[in-house]
């Protein structure tokens, strides 16, 4: 008993979810596909590109060179 009320609330909830529709900032999505998030990346790498080692100081046996 009481399983109406509860697949009530369920039905409901759903409803609610199904026809929401929030409001869009076109702004940000735009400034999201244009690549500003693109730039940003690129100031990362360079940071660390400092530390990049382009030697085989480290190389394990399995995989040095022949």
């Amino acid at each position: 008993m009481g399983r109406g009320r509860q697949k009530a609330k369920h039905t409901k909830v759903a409803r609610e979810l199904k026809y929401f529709s929030p409001n869009t900032d076109y702004t940000a999505l735009e400034r999201e596909l244009t690549g500003s998030q693109h730039d940003e990346y690129n100031d990362e790498a360079s940071k660390w590109s400092e530390y990049a080692d382009d030697d085989d100081t480290y190389v394990t046996g399995d995989e040095q060179r022949a």
